[in-house]
């Protein structure tokens, strides 16, 4: 596996070793040693899947502390744009996002440690998108900012008037009123 760090501390590109030939490929998802090895402790507890057609935008979302979630995520399927938000306050990086092109096909995953607003954009037709938590969902304390929020001025890679929004992600405070405990 290969370690790309982001601009913004904490959030991690990983690209795995893909072993391909004519009968198809094979890489290893998940090593626990290697998330050790660049000092995460990072156990799932939970993996999540959806699936979603072309322009639907999920989030940004995430869970209070101390249901807080570190999430590795990944498309099975497809292309999104993945999309992190930090929400961490003494961080030099707060209110600031950092977005990634993850694929079937690139095969990249996305590490993206508590204390981050989350979402993402569908680029294909349909996408597969996997995610694994390090914390259990809990409804109470789910939390979500504008996807549109002027302020973080996100560009979803979407044409707006192509967007499919959630009624819920719709109803989203923006990012200086949304609860944030980090």
């Amino acid at each position: 596996m290969k370690l790309i760090k982001t601009e913004i501390e904490g959030l991690l590109i990983i690209e795995p070793k893909v072993f391909g030939d004519s009968r198809g490929y094979f890489f290893e998802s998940w090593r626990d040693d290697f998330f050790k090895n660049i000092g995460i402790n990072f156990i799932p507890v939970q993996q999540n899947e959806s699936g979603s057609t072309y322009g639907v935008v999920r989030g940004l979302h995430y869970q209070l502390n101390p249901f807080a979630q570190a999430k590795l995520v990944r498309v099975v399927y497809g292309k999104v744009l993945d999309v992190a938000v930090d929400l961490r306050k003494n961080s030099i990086t707060f209110s600031k996002y950092f977005s990634v092109e993850l694929s079937s096909e690139n095969k990249r995953q996305f590490f993206i440690p508590a204390g981050f607003a989350h979402g993402f954009s569908v680029l294909s037709d349909f996408a597969i998108f996997s995610y694994m938590c390090d914390n259990y969902y809990n409804a109470e304390s789910e939390r979500g900012i504008a996807y549109n929020d002027p302020s973080l001025n996100i560009d979803w890679k979407i044409p707006a008037e192509e967007m499919i929004i959630s009624q819920k992600d719709l109803n989203n405070p923006p990012f200086l009123l949304a609860e944030k405990n980090f």
